[in-house]
């Protein structure tokens, strides 16, 4: 009796498996509020501009808690790289990362350069990825949830 390779006999399951979307990574990032508050107010320009997108300081500046919204944003930007598995390092830039709201209001994700290059080398064998956000706060706190995911 002799036996098939293991591909030949499940090849139909692995197909179909392939097709699956798959999980790449997940990351979360809560932020105290009141710390992004003081970095904005001891910094302001300086340090906006390094750390989030004009869409991302126009978007913050419209609302009335301000501070609540770039501290959405930032905990996103952790969030994300803490799910990419890379942290900041490998030469990733905060203003690589934008978050930004559908017409529904959805939080959305959107890259640029390093960031994206090293999410498109992290999904290769995937057709494409999709990146999910939460976002949520309290009055003291903000919470971002991010999820890679490939298909």
């Amino acid at each position: 009796m002799t036996r098939e390779p293991f591909y030949d006999k499940y090849k139909k399951h692995i197909l179909k498996i392939k097709r699956l979307k798959l999980i790449i990574g997940i990351g979360t990032d809560l932020v105290e509020i009141k710390r992004i508050e003081n970095l904005i107010s001891r910094h302001k320009d300086r340090f906006m501009k390094r750390v989030f997108t004009p869409v991302e300081i126009a978007t913050a500046l419209a609302l009335s808690r301000s501070a609540a919204s770039f501290a959405k944003r930032f905990a996103a930007k952790e969030a994300f790289v803490k799910a990419l598995g890379t942290g900041f390092s490998q030469g990733i830039l905060l203003t690589e990362i934008e978050v930004y709201n559908e017409a529904t209001g959805q939080p959305r994700l959107h890259l640029y350069g390093t960031a994206q290059k090293i999410l498109q080398q992290r999904l290769q064998g995937y057709q494409k990825e999709l990146l999910h956000l939460s976002l949520s706060d309290t009055q003291t706190q903000a919470l971002a949830f991010v999820v890679i995911e490939g298909q």
